[in-house]
């Protein structure tokens, strides 16, 4: 073994690990020495294929460029429906997402070395004069320090990376002097700041002008941050540190490392998702390797290959060996706690975790890969995108999609360590979907709804940064790229960074000598790069083999939500724990667990049964933490119910010139009129209604006749309107909210309701669009008049006579989102007796609006509009078997008077809802309640 310099092997007492090493000081990934072993198991791909399609992602990366570059820049990113750039503070809050804009033209930095990686090298030195011009750094802005950190000062760094390169080859940049990386320097010394805690963490925001904690700054009072976010810094200030001498940036994220690791718990090897900056206690305690943790596993490795210290290397096996204890459960990833990592946190997975294959791969454990990597690709082949959360039985949990990149870097990785050509197949459907169904005429649009495929108005800058690197150096050929990949390591950005900085300005001790580490057996591991017979057995179908059992797990198999409890937990002889999907009220032995775990049952007179836990009367600490997670999957099962009750969103699709399909808005159904689900589509032209409002009879019915009429929320009920567009022979209608600036992206989404009358007079299709949705279409009309639109309950194919596509559309998920936080010291929940069955469903409370409204109005899943994943809970079937949704949905409505403005709301009130707002009131009581008793 050798030290300084790198060389160190990956040791790990998992099986199925193959050896692997990575030279830290001098080469790259050792990847490329298997990427001619596929022989068989796919049909290769010809080389004319593969050019045909990096000509494609060359297109696409060109419209998406282009679009930011003439409708959006100078601002942050751009927003690809209303073809405008997104500018914070002009636009309404979207809360934690905004916090990677700071007016620094966010999408152009983070473009960057893109345009090299595709040859745009010309593009590329424009793209750095304007930055060198335009940006601004010193703003008024409070942004994420983890955001600005791993796009901005990582665009700017990898921008220097190839920009000194290309200068070095004597064509491009021969002006150049280093001023993207004094750039760097000046944003590193902004962001040093925020590392002004006890503990090293950083705060997890900074006010670029002002720093922390300045009344100006507006920021600073923050107390905790996430585990990726204080861990994911080390190679972007190692790199600002390495290539301008200035130690004090890798020291300051190198002292954040060391805290994260002094802190884990020590009995799993896990973290956990949030922590006190202060006092390093941890205040989520559930682990896992998606949002909030996934990066900090990525640079602990990536930091080794980088800088070639070993002790990134150690404390990398140490955590892997517990995640694949742990955490790993092929083809699943399942957060745990790590205080008891036998036992899931939650039975859903989120899409971030979605980068963790290609770092298997880098570490050299292929087999998981192949499994997690497939198993995600069954899921994009339903829903066409990875949902940015789903079930462990397959279902959509969170909708969206923001076109995340991390499948296609883990699709890349796996084809250099294969050759598979079977990733090259995967590589093409994500293009093919990507411009089926995301593109739209000012660039890509993030999917609001994969189940309908709706749109939402943003483009993040990772897409550019991303997805298109990734994507062209999967179908591209060593020829194809102007310089040598293998001699940098992305970032978790995909920004490149030069392997020489290895053995560039080193002044920090190699060796961390203060931290203990967990001793693996590593004596399966040679230090060189493997034979690729022993990588991969002499079966060429051998990834082939590990697929194809997992073909089927989403679409054919009915797998139950996985709650899961090892058997090695309880070998002392103690039985699991109650969990919540097999409890019995009428089980005396249940009765008697519960007791056990403080959580007292009572008889209401109604039928129902309430369940309060006290965790002070639980026979131990242990029983305690045992309640409280009955009494949260309760909550959870309960929750499924009120989810299977609401009503999906809708889909409007304009489907005219130029649009052709490819822009879908997010739409409210209505409780009467025809039902989208159940009967074809509705299509045609649109046309105003006059008057606006349509609440009397209307004066234009000519304009109106066999369209659909646009109508304007306000002074009349929905019914009304519908009646009298109905009457002058509109074939189906649409209510655009009167409250100017309104969206689905920040304001919940409802179902129109009746008038409290027999509705069933009315027989089209009415569906409701908020202010920034409704003027899309209203601007289409201003702009080409004539505008025909679709009305459905998921989006369709683009109409193959305009554009000759003919493809299958995505599959329709019916299973709503749930979004709820729940945390107290004295728990209630209402539960239906088993024994009486017609009273088992539970109403939710309808979303509340405002009173000056005047439209009958009920909520639908308003937990879609939570931009928060830490604060949702896990959804579970409650008998564990796939369930037609469509079939249990319950309509729910709240009427809305006339003319009165002091409304008063009609709600179905449930108790669960009641407990939710005194568990809320108790937040503080149960976190000293769990510091002092768990």
């Amino acid at each position: 073994m050798s030290e300084a310099g790198g060389g160190r092997g990956f040791g790990s007492s998992v099986p199925q690990r193959a050896p692997w090493s990575l030279v830290a000081a001098t080469a790259a990934f050792c990847l490329v020495s298997a990427t001619s072993v596929w022989t068989a198991g796919a049909s290769p791909m010809s080389r004319e294929e593969k050019q045909k399609l990096g000509n494609q992602v060359l297109e696409m990366f060109d419209h998406a460029y282009g679009n930011y570059m003439e409708h959006a820049y100078p601002a942050d990113e751009l927003m690809p429906l209303t073809c405008r750039g997104r500018v914070r503070g002009q636009e309404p809050s979207r809360g934690d997402v905004d916090d990677a804009l700071g007016k620094f033209s966010l999408t152009l930095i983070d473009s960057l070395d893109t345009l090299v990686v595709l040859n745009k090298t010309k593009e590329f030195e424009d793209a750095v004069r304007k930055v060198l011009r335009d940006v601004n750094l010193d703003n008024d802005v409070v942004v994420s320090v983890f955001e600005t950190n791993i796009r901005v000062l990582g665009g700017l760094l990898g921008g220097h990376s190839l920009a000194i390169m290309l200068k070095e080859k004597g064509e491009y940049m021969q002006w150049y002097s280093d001023e993207l990386l004094q750039m760097a320097k000046q944003l590193g010394y902004k962001l040093l700041p925020a590392f002004n805690t006890t503990s090293g963490l950083p705060y997890p925001r900074i006010n670029l002008k002002f720093g922390i904690r300045k009344p100006e700054a507006r920021t600073g009072t923050e107390t905790d941050t996430c585990t990726a976010c204080a861990g994911t810094l080390i190679l972007e200030f190692a790199a600002l540190s390495r290539f301008t001498g200035a130690t004090i940036f890798e020291e300051y994220a190198r002292k954040a490392l060391d805290f994260l690791w002094e802190k884990r718990q020590r009995s799993s090897n896990l973290v956990g998702v949030t922590i006190n900056i202060h006092t390093g206690d941890w205040v989520r305690k559930d682990s896992g390797v998606g949002a909030g943790i996934d990066s900090y596993y990525e640079y602990l490795l990536k930091a080794y290959v980088l800088l070639g210290d070993d002790s990134f290397l150690e404390r990398f096996n140490t955590h892997y060996d517990a995640i694949m204890r742990y955490i790993s459960q092929p083809p699943l990833l399942l957060d745990v706690h790590i205080h008891k990592p036998m036992l899931n946190a939650r039975t859903w997975m989120d899409a971030l975790l979605a980068f963790f294959p290609g770092l298997q791969v880098l570490k050299g454990d292929i087999r998981p890969a192949i499994e997690t990597h497939e198993m995600l690709y069954q899921v994009i082949k339903k829903h066409n995108f990875l949902p940015e959360a789903f079930t462990t039985d397959f279902r959509v949990h969170w909708a969206q999609h923001p076109l995340r990149p991390e499948f296609a870097e883990s699709t890349y990785f796996l084809y250099k360590a294969t050759g598979d050509p079977y990733y090259l197949e995967v590589g093409k459907t994500l293009i093919e979907n990507l411009n089926k169904y995301a593109r739209v005429p000012c660039g890509f649009a993030a999917m609001k709804d994969v189940r309908t495929g709706s749109h939402e108005d943003r483009m993040d800058s990772f897409f550019l940064a991303e997805m298109f690197k990734y994507l062209y150096l999967l179908f591209a050929d060593k020829e194809d790229v102007i310089f040598d990949i293998e001699d940098y390591i992305f970032t978790t950005e995909a920004h490149l960074l030069p392997l020489w900085l290895s053995t560039t300005n080193q002044r920090l001790s190699k060796k961390n000598t203060t931290s203990e580490y967990t001793e693996l057996d590593d004596s399966n591991f040679d230090w060189t790069c493997p034979n690729t017979q022993i990588l991969f057995p002499n079966d060429p179908l051998y990834a082939q083999s590990i697929r194809e059992p997992l073909k089927n797990v989403v679409d054919k198999s009915c797998p139950r939500g996985i709650i899961r409890v090892r058997e090695e937990s309880f070998r002392s002889g103690a039985k699991p724990p109650l969990r919540a999907r097999d409890f019995m009220a009428t089980n005396p032995e249940h009765l008697e667990i519960l007791k056990k775990m403080g959580v007292s049952l009572i008889h209401l007179k109604d039928g129902r049964v309430q369940l309060v836990q006290h965790a002070i009367q639980a026979a131990s600490p242990i029983d305690a933490e045992d309640g409280l997670r009955f009494m949260q999957e309760m909550i959870e099962l309960s929750s499924q119910q009120q989810k299977e009750q609401q009503l999906p969103p809708r889909a409007v699709q304009i489907v005219s010139h130029p649009f052709f399909g490819r822009v879908v808005l997010t739409a409210g159904p209505a409780q009467f009129g025809l039902d989208l689900s159940k009967h074809k589509e509705t299509r045609g032209f649109v046309a105003s209604s006059k008057p606006y409002n349509g609440c009397s009879e209307l004066t234009n019915p000519e304009a109106v006749m066999g369209k659909i009429a646009l109508i304007q929320r306000g002074q009349c009920m929905f019914a009304e309107k519908a009646r009298n567009i109905q009457n002058a022979g509109a074939i189906g209608g649409i209510v655009i909210d009167d409250n100017e600036g309104s969206s689905s992206d920040t304001a919940p989404l409802f179902q129109m309701a009746g008038d409290g009358k027999d509705t069933d007079d009315i027989t089209i299709p009415m569906l409701f669009l908020f202010s920034k949705e409704g003027s899309i279409i209203l601007d289409a009309i201003r702009e080409y008049e004539e505008v025909e639109v679709l009305l459905s309950d998921k989006a369709k194919d683009r109409d193959p006579e305009m554009e000759n596509e003919e493809q299958p559309s995505s599959e329709n998920d019916s299973q709503n989102q749930s979004a709820e936080q729940i945390a107290s010291s004295s728990q209630e929940v209402d539960l239906v007796d088993q024994e009486s069955p017609e009273e088992s469903s539970l109403n939710s409370h309808p979303e509340s609006l405002s009173p000056a409204d005047t439209d009958n109005a009920a909520s639908i899943s308003p937990s879609e509009q939570n931009s928060n994943p830490t604060e949702n809970h896990e959804t579970t079937s409650l008998d564990g078997e796939c369930t037609d949704l469509d079939n249990q949905l319950q309509e729910q409505s709240e009427t809305e008077e006339d003319s009165n403005p002091n409304v008063s709301w009609g709600k179905k009130v449930q108790p669960i809802d009641s407990i939710l707002a005194d568990w809320n009131e108790d937040i503080e009581a149960f976190e000293m309640m769990e510091k002092d008793e768990l």
